[in-house]
């Protein structure tokens, strides 16, 4: 897999994340800014201190959740690849593509909220969430690094329409080790909003929650998807999923 289509994914990831900062945003925001414990120290030293905390934590939130998508990845990767082996059909290659790049539409149209279709593919995600919350108890209260990293862990597996839509191009990877890249790509992609969100806080949420912010946004993921199944159409692959080979194999 080149770095040029990665690319294309950590692109999905980044224009995607006007999603995350509803998701994710508010959480970030308030454990970032979680206060420092009282020391003998001037203002200025305990405000440098205080910052440094915070973007720890932030940085700490943001690993354990890429982690969380990446083991997430693997497995769809891993599963998709033992069934395709096993069953040896080329259609089902193609079919994948195709579901793939329809996916992305479906994204473009979701951020848009112009169609809220995968709002009831997180509420299908809702089951498994439920299992994984009662593990809050064990991290509560989040007043360390080491415990935003166990949340960042834990809400990588919240149930979200977007990274599902992503986690469907790493299934049709057909590999564990290719699928875990792919979402690897994706969180950095989401990467530099939520870093820059949980520094600069509510302000910087609300301006990002502007409906022409997330129509730019949703448009562009939305183009990615047509010209994908356009090329599809005509007999080709195309768009921003070439690198994977869907209907080739990935190398």
């Amino acid at each position: 897999m080149s770095a040029l289509n990665l690319i294309a994914v950590f692109m999905v990831g980044l224009l995607g994340s006007v999603h995350c900062v509803g998701m994710c945003g508010g959480i970030v925001s308030a454990f970032s800014a979680a206060p420092v414990a009282a020391r003998p120290f001037p203002v200025a030293v305990m405000t440098q201190r205080a910052a440094t905390d915070g973007m720890a934590r932030v940085l700490a939130y943001n690993t354990g959740r890429i982690a969380s998508y990446m083991t997430a990845g693997a497995l769809a990767g891993g599963l998709a690849g033992g069934a395709r082996t096993l069953a040896g059909l080329t259609a089902v290659q193609a079919g994948g593509y195709w579901l793939a790049n329809l996916m992305l539409v479906i994204l473009g149209l979701y951020l848009m909220d112009a169609w809220r279709g995968l709002a009831k593919l997180e509420a299908l995600g809702q089951g498994l969430w439920q299992r994984a919350r009662p593990l809050m108890r064990f991290i509560v209260p989040i007043d360390s690094p080491l415990k935003m990293l166990a949340l960042g862990a834990l809400w990588g597996w919240l149930p979200c329409g977007m990274v599902y839509s992503v986690l469907m191009t790493a299934m049709f990877t057909g590999s564990g080790a290719e699928g875990a890249i792919v979402m690897l790509a994706f969180g950095l992609g989401t990467l530099p909003m939520l870093l820059a969100m949980g520094m600069a806080g509510e302000r910087l949420r609300a301006a990002l929650q502007q409906r022409a912010v997330r129509i730019g946004a949703g448009t562009l993921v939305l183009a990615f998807g047509l010209l994908g199944l356009a090329r599809a159409a005509t007999g080709g692959q195309g768009g921003w999923l070439d690198a994977l080979c869907i209907t080739g194999g990935v190398h």
